[in-house]
């Protein structure tokens, strides 16, 4: 480390970056970790980044992956740079000092893997990293088409090698900025919290990390029948057939407008995709027997993960996010409940009736919600737990009750509210909805600082503050957050109970 006029200067494997003192920590932006994935590299797993002269300013943020225009269309609010170089890392570091060796957390952020970005201004981690002491890192990954379509000719899961090589990037150069390689906890949230279960199961991503930390992991992996059938389908609209040379053709940034196009569709084909066609997202992790042998669940039962301390939970009212935005609050009749109960609870009809008598006074609408908020995050967050301890490991599992007082009181606990109690970035992208017309309570403010204070001793220590869950004589105690925060037996036995025995399998494909 050296300091110039112009800021602090650190020397990576591929050169050196020169980052920004700002408000206590020193910032890094925009450091390339691979080889921009186009031309020759196009569909291809990550390239190590070439090295370079001089001091590259690591002032900016890296531009965005390609994706739907969800996010796309904010690339003024982001501030970001147009340009090909989307695999980049950002650093947040009390002093890049290789002294120092500090715990370091690397943020993997969600999106359904077709969205997200790294510099959202929502995952700002200058709170994380300050009070917790330590160094935090996010990063970028292909997501969408560049990242998980299946493409003949291609590795599966390009998005999960992003991460791995990113993970990489960290094991070698971080103790520059101050931290320590020895030290490394992987955390994310939703499509990120998918990720990081995918990291416990992979191979490749072995020894890279210490500790994870998954908040509302989705049920969804893809059997690789699955994955093929929708690959055909996204390069169908395209016009083109799922191969590397026919995709290719395609300017990355034009191509996410066919993934675009199928998800708009995809649930009139239930019949042939079964459960994932309600999502209306293409994407996911594929169980393709190489880069993810299996699925998470049964790696860690297998004890893949015994020697990795894992913290793992949900948000109570999950589904509600997506009720509200999609106006559907209000709107669910007896149809539409019995619908979601026979797709989605275990056992089609038989599961209806077992949803219906273990919540005998819920309405429609509670039991539409209910049924989903189970089957993609609450109990796939639950049994990752289960299965770490099965397999000889140790997990603490939590659940976010507080709800969010934004619309008016109505989403609850819904998705995506632990991203800004984490981060402290309540005016920024969900948590403009999530807070709106609120303000910041302060008990959202003493929520959010228990969050971080848990977060990063877990990531110090392996310890969160409360005990780890035992499955079966330990009560299953978990830490519940709200306005008072307790640790008790998990709330949410009833749907636990609706779901024992179940395995959590590769989505498969159901008709050609």
């Amino acid at each position: 480390m050296t300091t110039d006029t112009e800021g602090v200067v650190v020397r990576t494997g591929a050169g050196a970056v020169r980052g920004r003192r700002e408000g206590g920590l020193t910032v890094f932006r925009g450091i390339p970790f691979a080889e921009p994935p186009v031309g020759e590299a196009r569909f291809a797993a990550p390239r190590p980044t070439r090295p370079w002269e001089g001091t590259r300013e690591a002032y900016a943020f890296g531009p965005p992956p390609p994706q739907e225009s969800g996010l796309q269309g904010r690339a003024a609010v982001l501030d970001v740079p147009a340009g090909d170089d989307w695999l980049t890392v950002n650093v947040w570091t009390p002093q890049p000092d290789p002294a120092a060796r500090r715990p370091v957390m690397v943020w993997i952020y969600g999106g359904a893997y077709k969205l997200g970005h790294s510099g959202s201004p929502g995952y700002d981690a200058q709170r994380i990293a300050r009070d917790g002491d330590l160094v935090v890192v996010t990063l970028n990954y292909r997501v969408g088409v560049e990242g998980f379509a299946h493409i003949e000719g291609a590795p599966a899961n390009r998005g999960l090698l992003d991460q791995v090589a990113a993970l990489e990037w960290v094991r070698d150069n971080i103790a520059e900025f101050g931290g320590d390689p020895g030290r490394v906890t992987v955390f994310g949230e939703s499509a990120g919290a998918g990720s990081v279960a995918a990291l416990l199961a992979m191979p490749r991503a072995r020894g890279l990390f210490g500790r994870a930390i998954a908040q509302s992991v989705p049920g969804t992996y893809f059997s690789d029948e699955l994955a093929r059938d929708l690959g055909r389908a996204i390069a169908a609209e395209a016009g083109l057939r799922p191969t590397v040379a026919d995709l290719s053709t395609v300017a990355p940034r034009q191509l996410t407008s066919a993934g675009e196009a199928l998800s708009a569709k995809m649930a009139a084909y239930q019949d042939r995709w079964g459960r994932v066609a309600p999502t209306v997202t293409p994407f996911s992790p594929v169980v393709d027997g190489e880069v993810l042998p299996t699925t998470p669940w049964q790696a860690l039962a297998a004890g893949s993960a015994r020697d990795v301390e894992v913290l793992v939970g949900h948000n109570r009212d999950e589904w509600r996010l997506f009720l509200v935005i999609a106006g559907m609050q209000g709107n669910v009749g007896e149809e539409q409940a019995s619908w979601a109960l026979r797709t989605f609870a275990p056992g089609g009809a038989e599961g209806e009736r077992s949803y219906r008598a273990a919540f005998p006074d819920a309405s429609p609408v509670e039991l539409f919600e209910r049924v989903q908020t189970d089957w993609l995050f609450g109990l796939p967050s639950l049994r990752l737990a289960e299965a770490q301890g099965a397999g000889g490991g140790r997990a603490h599992v939590y659940e976010l009750t507080w709800p969010a007082p934004g619309a008016g009181g109505a989403l609850g606990a819904c998705h995506g509210l632990d991203i800004p109690l984490l981060f402290g970035t309540f005016e920024a992208d969900l948590g403009n909805l999530l807070f709106a017309g609120s303000g910041v309570p302060a008990e959202a403010e003493e929520l959010s600082a228990r969050f971080r204070q848990a977060w990063t001793a877990f990531a110090r220590t392996g310890d969160p503050g409360w005990p780890a869950y035992e499955d079966e004589d330990g009560g299953r105690l978990v830490q519940v957050f709200d306005a008072k925060p307790e640790v008790r037996p998990y709330p949410e036995e009833t749907s636990r109970r609706l779901w024992e025995g179940y395995e959590f399998t590769p989505l498969p494909l159901l008709g050609a």
